[in-house]
């Protein structure tokens, strides 16, 4: 274990600052020793062969480097550690990047609500909500749609039986989405959210709950690692709850 920070301590920090590049890892580094009480001597490598030269001398292949009371302590991760702090975990699963979804579509539809009804708390506040976060979510897979379909392939049914499903996917999700918050062409987007909705949601249970497969949803793109399961389940059926609910309600006004 060591010793919690004193505001009297020195961290010395030699991090690139070149014409081109600014390593952003060197910024954190510094806001963070700063913020634990730290003075630091910021040492800039301004090029790139000072940069070299400077691993050489040390034995290292990567900087910032942070050095404490003459004591090589590392990069950023490194000097996390040293004070006590948690370091993320790039393999973990975490749900937050489909929860940031939702909260952003709720926001939104509310938003919407109040400035057409004068209430965030409306019936049609609910119907934007879905059609918003279908969208959000259409769009995180439209920025590699290749590399969605590659996770998607991993367990949906259709996709594995005809590929080109899964390509086609994110842009059907996307159309429905942005009709339905306008309830506009509902003989377009009822069938479509029906029919994603459905074989997403057989496909999540199969998988999850028969299978007992543990896989990352692409519910967020490809590169995302949201877990299957419980959520992603949720996703679909609310998305065909909402089909459902345009076939036998009228447009609110």
């Amino acid at each position: 274990m060591t010793s919690p920070s004193r505001p009297d301590r020195t961290a010395t920090l030699y991090r690139m600052v070149m014409p081109k590049h600014i390593c952003p890892y060197g910024v954190k580094v510094k806001h963070l020793l700063e913020s634990k009480g730290y003075r630091v001597e910021d040492n800039w490598l301004r090029t790139r062969e000072e940069t070299d030269a400077f691993k050489a001398e040390h034995g290292v292949k990567t900087t910032p480097q942070v050095f404490i009371d003459g004591e090589r302590i590392g990069g950023h991760d490194d000097t996390r550690r040293h004070l006590g702090l948690e370091v993320a975990d790039p393999d973990a699963v975490s749900y937050v990047p489909v929860l940031a979804v939702f909260a952003i579509a709720a926001a939104l539809a509310m938003a919407v609500s109040h400035a057409v009804f004068g209430s965030p708390f409306t019936i049609r506040a609910a119907e934007w909500f879905v059609a918003f976060a279908m969208a959000l979510l259409a769009m995180l897979k439209l920025q590699d749609v290749d590399r969605f379909a590659t996770m998607f392939l991993g367990y949906d049914l259709l996709a594995r039986r005809w590929v080109p499903y899964a390509y086609l996917y994110p842009f059907g999700e996307a159309l429905a989405g942005v009709l339905m918050a306008g309830r506009a062409l509902p003989w377009l987007s009822i069938p479509i959210a029906l029919f994603i909705g459905t074989i997403g949601g057989v496909s999540v249970f199969y998988a999850v709950y028969v299978q007992k497969r543990e896989l990352k949803c692409a519910c967020v793109g490809g590169s995302g690692r949201v877990p299957l399961g419980f959520v992603s389940l949720t996703e679909n059926f609310v998305m065909v709850g909402m089909t459902l609910w345009m076939l036998t309600m009228p447009a609110m006004t």
